[in-house]
């Protein structure tokens, strides 16, 4: 929510906890069809997206959140050329997709056309004109819906979705029945990774273990990785999944494939960095073994 008197946009972390940013300039502030969208300027993260009262992505810190979702899931492919993203309005996810050379076509299917116009007038940034690039295929109906319906398949699927919150847009697409019929979208030897909601020790149980364990009900491999977004206040967690074993790689050969595949240079992303990301807090990793819960259409868990 804004106070408008102070120009302060005060954000709810928790349900007993709010952070407070000083805004220098809101772009734009309205209700599209779906949710309502805030365009928001400040001193510490640039120009903000955010939905439904919440903080999706931040010029300062927006790099970290998408080549962490992206990079590692994509470097688990030995040439991935097609690719599926599900949301990702801003475009930061495309433009990490478009970056690997290999990368023939990105469908990218987010619900909201006008958030993401929205994030073309106002975030750009953040696509750095991805939209307009010619492989990519961008269409406007519920990613769900689409996966079900369409007989295309792919590499890598990405879900850059917004967090499960009850009656949210995404509620029902982090379900072992969602991620079914995306499993079945995959070629052989395809990988799928989802943002996994926050993943620190005040919230790791919200959703980010129960997402690991889904996942892992349906594909032979799941692990999750890890890494802290400023603007998050917070770990972020990202589950990735496939039936193909994972690749063993060193820091030197995660290094040797960024400079193989890629068409331009990263800003956070690197070998060290993916050993990090992997490296899970002993509270994770006790959590995902211990987690019980399997996500389901019927009963579906939600974050705060």
């Amino acid at each position: 929510m804004m106070d408008m008197a102070g120009n302060w946009f005060i954000e709810g972390v928790y349900p007993d906890l709010f952070v407070m940013l000083k805004v220098r300039q809101v772009y734009y502030s309205g209700q599209t069809a779906y949710q309502k969208v805030e365009v928001l300027d400040s001193e510490l993260f640039g120009r903000s997206l955010v939905l439904d009262g919440k903080t999706q992505s931040t010029e300062r810190d927006e790099h970290i959140y998408h080549e962490t979702l992206v990079h590692p899931a994509m470097l688990c492919h030995p040439e991935p050329k097609q690719v599926f993203i599900g949301g990702g309005g801003e475009g930061g996810t495309l433009r990490e997709v478009l970056a690997h050379k290999s990368v023939e076509r990105a469908t990218m299917v987010d619900l909201d056309p006008e958030v993401v116009e929205l994030c073309r007038k106002y975030l750009p940034n953040h696509h750095q004109g991805s939209f307009d690039d010619p492989r990519t295929n961008l269409l406007h109906e519920d990613a769900r819906g689409y996966l079900e319906n369409n007989s295309d398949t792919y590499d890598v699927i990405i879900l850059d979705l917004v967090d499960p919150l009850e009656g949210g847009t995404a509620a029902l697409l982090y379900t072992q029945e969602f991620y079914a019929i995306a499993k079945a979208r995959l070629n052989p030897g395809g990988v799928l990774v989802t943002q996994s909601g926050p993943a620190g020790l005040l919230s790791y149980t919200e959703c980010f273990t129960t997402i690991v364990n889904t996942l892992g009900t349906l594909f032979d491999h799941a692990t999750a990785i890890q890494v802290h977004v400023p603007a998050f206040e917070t770990l972020w967690g990202f589950t990735i999944a496939s039936d193909s074993p994972f690749p063993q790689s060193s820091d030197a050969d995660v290094d040797a494939e960024v400079a193989r595949r890629f068409s331009k240079p990263l800003k956070y992303y690197d070998g060290e960095s993916h050993r990090n990301m992997r490296a899970l807090t002993k509270f994770q990793r006790e959590g995902i073994k211990s987690e019980t819960r399997v996500n389901r259409d019927s009963d579906p868990v939600f974050m705060l």
